[in-house]
């Protein structure tokens, strides 16, 4: 199929920025061309923002029912699309299209779940002192909102943002990824052929930080919510609160596997492989730091080796390919660098290690043991395919080196003693703790983290409240 160019969305048009100005969009197989995305200028923010003001009013006053019906319709087109939209996704990010077609069938699910869960949203009454009074608080939309989303999921980050927005009477204008701009613009298209009211959604690219500079302050955005690096979420959590804008934030993780003594190693080398090398590893929640107990680190690791070096490396749309290209350059760039710290400090790189080819930006899954702590890869997030063998003799200790760094996003264990499981629950530091199982991340169970990984979360009721404002009303009958 042929890559479109991308245009803006404004008041459900699909038009080009003011001045004409466009990115070029690189397939990351090839490192070639494929198309174009519009760029906005200041000119075009403030149409998008005027129409997300217009299309608030409507939407706010729109039943809880009429919005569910619409946000299902959406979601019907979605899943009908769900082929050609995932070869989009493929295409300019570069996962395998198995993947890209989960990930759009899951986004039609995500909004589904949401759309009921808006019926849900109830206020309450309180029994007052007086009997004469009624006291009643209620629960209404906070706004539009501003949305920033990433390249590695264009669709499900997007997705469990506008699902909540949408669901409480909000508007939504999202700035999405230059890098991935066609899949997006297509899942929006969903919501205006469902036949949305113009304005209360919206899509722009541009640069970003003019874009978040610009939004992010503006009077008529009354909520910020984000996905990406903690240092970029710490600058746009700082500059919302200068305006005291409700925020958002899904940031950066380094997620841990502790392999408990009493692990089913087989299950632990399927679940947490599949996890790590999903997405090529670019992933918020993808295990990184292994920790493995002493008594079954040579068992685990020649497994994991052997499951890694069975991954096939290729062109996300060539059938059989399981682990695609890196979504862009930097990211090979920074995977090589990781590599050779590691090498430097005596660390024996087991498998991979190397980017392959000469065209577009593949690098080879990649397992590094005796790696000390100092290393590189066990203080930052690699964000890509390379994981971090090392050993613990307690499991208090497997713990602490789980909890010493700032992130606190998702976690992962295997363990067959219960007494590990309610010693795991209770002490790792993580909005998300997997145990015994790959990542299962659901509509209805909370999506987020905390320490630098950020604070809310983006699944479950509970992410809800982000988009509402809570108003008491107490009145005396006359």
């Amino acid at each position: 199929m042929t890559y479109p160019n991308t245009q803006l969305l404004i008041a459900n048009e699909w038009v080009d920025a003011q001045g004409g100005k466009t990115l070029d969009v690189l397939n990351p197989a090839t490192g070639k061309a494929i198309g174009t995305v519009a760029h906005a200028a200041i000119a075009d923010l403030d149409r998008a923002l005027a129409a997300a003001q217009k299309g608030f009013e409507v939407w706010r006053d729109t039943s809880v029912y009429e919005r569910a019906a619409v946000m299902r319709r959406a979601a019907a087109l979605l899943r009908e699309r769900a082929d050609e939209i995932a070869r989009l996704l493929t295409q300019e990010q570069g996962k395998p299209l198995g993947e890209a077609k989960v990930e759009v069938n899951a986004g039609a699910e995500i909004i589904e779940w949401f759309a009921d869960e808006g019926r849900r949203v109830y206020g309450r009454i309180v029994p007052g002192r007086n009997l004469a009074a009624t006291q009643m608080v209620l629960k209404e939309p906070v706004g539009p909102v501003a949305a920033f989303t990433p390249w590695n999921f264009p669709i499900n980050q997007i997705v469990r943002k506008i699902g909540a927005a949408l669901a409480t009477g909000c508007s939504f204008l999202c700035k999405a990824p230059e890098e991935t701009p066609a899949s997006p613009a297509a899942l929006l298209k969903c919501f205006v052929d469902a036949g949305i009211p113009p304005g209360v959604v919206g899509l722009v690219f541009g640069n970003p930080a003019e874009i978040s500079n610009y939004l992010i302050p503006h009077p008529i955005i009354r909520k910020v919510t984000f996905t990406g690096s903690t240092a970029v979420g710490k600058q746009l959590a700082a500059l919302a609160g200068q305006h005291m804008k409700r925020v958002t934030m899904e940031l950066g993780g380094h997620a841990p596997v502790i392999v408990a003594e009493d692990a089913d190693v087989t299950l632990a080398v399927k679940a947490a492989g599949a996890a790590k090398f999903r997405n090529a590893g670019q992933v918020c929640i993808s295990p990184t730091r292994f920790l493995v107990h002493s008594s079954i680190e040579a068992e685990f690791t020649k497994a994991f080796v052997a499951y890694t070096q069975k991954l096939k490396l290729g062109d996300g749309l060539a059938d059989g390919t399981t682990l695609g290209p890196l979504a862009n350059s930097r990211r090979v760039t920074a995977m090589a660098g990781v590599v050779d710290d590691a090498r430097k400090r005596g660390a024996e790189v087991l498998t991979g290690g190397e980017r392959v080819g000469d065209a577009g930006n593949f690098f080879a899954p990649t397992i590094i043991s005796n790696l000390p702590l100092e290393s590189d890869l066990f203080n930052n997030e690699p964000f890509g395919p390379i994981a971090g063998i090392r050993p613990f003799d307690r499991l208090e200790d497997a713990i602490a080196e789980a909890n010493r760094l700032p992130y606190g996003l998702a976690a992962y264990a295997y363990t067959k003693s219960f007494k590990n499981v309610q010693l795991l629950a209770n002490k790792v530091e993580a909005g998300m703790v997997w145990i015994n199982q790959p990542a299962l991340p659901s509509a209805e169970l909370p999506f987020g983290g905390i320490k630098d990984s950020g604070y809310g979360t983006e699944g479950g009721p509970e992410a809800m409240e982000a988009y509402l404002n809570t108003k008491s009303v107490a009145v005396v009958g006359v």
